[in-house]
């Protein structure tokens, strides 16, 4: 039952990742691709509909952690205490960037409004991978099993293990914060293309062919880093081979996606884009949880005090009782989020309603 907690929390990360990444990527690509307020207006209206609903991922997710593992919800908010209050900002900066901008029709606010939510995107994106990165280099774990991090410290870490004086950010986790920013904005870039025509169209699938090398160079240095830092992430892969197809699924959709991209403009060939950076984050995502699995959040002083599963579970009987209601749930969301996303589909468009 641990296990298959283990495996939901990870797809409702994943799902929260691809869902709210593309409205993170549309933000860090905003000022840039949208040159007119008219592309800036269809650049809000492709994501105004689904944004707010897309983070409900995040706060799902938040509360699935509490419910089946109580220990490391608690470990981690503490531990995380001043980066967490960081995304808190900016998740609310970010949400007064889209909606107070429609509502001033002042240039000069506006234009202040499209900054902070350019800003926040941006920085979330960076922060998030950033998250990542701490918890696959693993974070100082005291033997009650809580801990501390300041924001940084220095920003070497060794191979093997961090080490007790780590920060928040070092080189390794601010890589794995570059990656998402990268990856992200790839995400975003070919979203607003799905969404969009003209010229706001051309440039989006511009940034995601421009930005591509970068992400694929990135996928391999992130993938070496890692294996230097935390050698033990290839444990699980020796003993099951079958996890190797998970890399053969990240750099197939990368190779997918550059041939969508290259393809040229056309509804197929863009979703065909979208939906394998999609495969590319989720690929990502499962390859992390797969190396680290049992362990939930590595310890870097003493691998014996590293939460695990079987050590911040909760109980087996709340466990069972809580799959019924989180089963029906999900049902209730997945159809939300169908009829969502039908009802707003197609592209674009400033007259009238949009789409």
């Amino acid at each position: 039952m641990a296990t298959l907690w283990f495996m939901i929390v990870a797809v409702m990360v994943a799902a929260y990742v691809v869902l709210d990444g593309f409205d993170l990527g549309a933000g860090v690509i905003y000022l840039g691709a949208a040159r007119t307020p008219q592309e800036r207006q269809t650049i809000m209206r492709a994501i105004g509909p689904v944004w707010d609903g897309n983070e409900v991922w995040l706060l799902a997710a938040g509360g699935t952690l509490y419910f089946a593992f109580p220990l490391l919800y608690a470990s981690s908010f503490s531990g995380f205490y001043l980066p967490l209050m960081i995304v808190l900002w900016l998740l609310m900066l970010r949400g007064i960037g889209i909606e107070l901008r429609a509502h001033m029709e002042n240039p000069v606010w506006r234009g202040f409004f499209d900054v902070v939510f350019c800003l926040s995107s941006l920085l979330l994106t960076i922060f998030f991978g950033a998250a990542l990165g701490n918890v696959v280099r693993g974070v100082p774990l005291a033997a009650d099993g809580y801990f501390f991090e300041p924001l940084w410290t220095n920003f070497r870490v060794n191979q093997g293990i961090a080490g007790t004086n780590n920060g928040i950010l070092d080189w390794y986790t601010v890589l794995t914060g570059v990656i998402a920013l990268v990856t992200l904005t790839v995400h975003g870039s070919l979203y607003i293309a799905v969404k969009t025509e003209g010229d706001l169209n051309r440039r989006a699938r511009a940034v995601a062919l421009w930005a591509w090398p970068v992400q694929l160079f990135l996928t391999v240095i992130g993938l070496i880093a890692t294996i230097y830092i935390r050698p033990t992430v290839l444990d699980n892969y020796k003993q099951h081979v079958i996890g190797f197809l998970i890399p053969a699924i990240v750099y197939g959709s990368l190779a997918v996606m550059i041939y969508a991209i290259r393809k040229g403009e056309g509804p197929a060939k863009e979703k065909l884009a979208f939906v394998a950076s999609a495969l590319y984050i989720v690929g990502m995502l499962v390859g992390a949880a797969f190396a680290l699995y049992p362990v939930v959040l590595p310890a870097s002083t003493d691998p014996a005090r590293s939460l695990t599963i079987d050590n911040t579970a909760a109980g087996q009987h709340g466990l069972t009782v809580g799959l019924i209601w989180w089963i029906l749930a999900l049902i209730l969301a997945l159809g939300y989020f169908t009829v969502l996303f039908r009802m707003f589909k197609g592209k674009v468009r400033i007259e009238g309603e949009g789409y």
